[in-house]
């Protein structure tokens, strides 16, 4: 009868090779949620902007026209810097799904060896 006895390093090996991708996707999930927090601090910046800005053309305008154009300026402006957020937006979206399917081949690929080894 063989006894086998136990190696803990090799087994630690195993468990951080395992789940070497479940860490890497864990850290960037951590530095994606970051990247879309502070885009989202700017578009709440870009809003809070905007208000001030429609303050004062009121309280500057003289006349009704006057604040028409400039509500209708600080309009545009707004709505260029939201679409550009927009954009960004999309970017980062298409980056997550991107690292995601890496993540999943990189499993896969992981799995395989380990399949055909047992």
């Amino acid at each position: 009868m063989n006894e086998r006895t136990f190696d803990s390093n090799t087994v630690l090996a195993a468990t951080r090779e395992a789940f070497a991708p479940v860490l890497k996707a864990q850290q960037d999930g951590f530095k994606t949620f970051e990247r879309l927090a502070r885009l989202q601090y700017a578009v709440a910046g870009d809003v809070l902007e905007s208000g001030l800005a429609r303050v004062s053309a009121t309280f500057t305008a003289t006349t009704a026209t006057d604040l028409l154009s400039k509500q209708t300026e600080l309009n545009t402006q707004f709505v260029d810097k939201l679409r550009a957020r927009a954009e960004e937006f999309a970017t980062v979206t298409s980056e997550i799904q991107s690292k995601l399917s890496q993540l999943g081949s990189d499993m896969a690929a992981k799995a395989v060896p380990t399949r055909k080894a047992a």
